[in-house]
């Protein structure tokens, strides 16, 4: 299983990563370009990410994984998901954080 300090090395080892709290001290936030594509809930127990994804593969995503990847909390849900982090191999996680990197870097 991965934890918040991976997770955080992993996102600041990527091109123009920045870290920051803009809505308070239990949401951490990762942007590219100035633009979020992670964001980590702090406070929540089990961990929980919010990553950017394309509409169509965010759908995708969420029935191939409905109890794992939910629509994205507090966010505009065709454009986000929420990921439950202990739920997915860390593999899989660090592919869906360079998706969500990926995309919001290219635009």
């Amino acid at each position: 299983m991965i934890d918040i300090e991976q997770i955080r090395e992993y996102a600041l080892q990527k091109l123009h990563v920045t870290e920051g709290f803009p809505f308070g001290d239990s949401t951490l936030v990762y942007k590219v370009n100035n633009k979020m594509f992670l964001l980590v809930s702090l406070d929540k127990i089990p961990m929980t990410i919010n990553l950017k994804c394309e509409p169509d593969k965010a759908i995708e995503q969420r029935e191939d994984c409905p109890e794992i990847i939910l629509p994205g909390y507090h966010m505009n849900k065709k454009h986000w998901n929420t990921i439950l982090v202990e739920g997915l191999q860390k593999n899989k996680l660090l592919e869906l954080i360079d998706d969500s990197y990926n995309l919001v870097s290219k635009r």
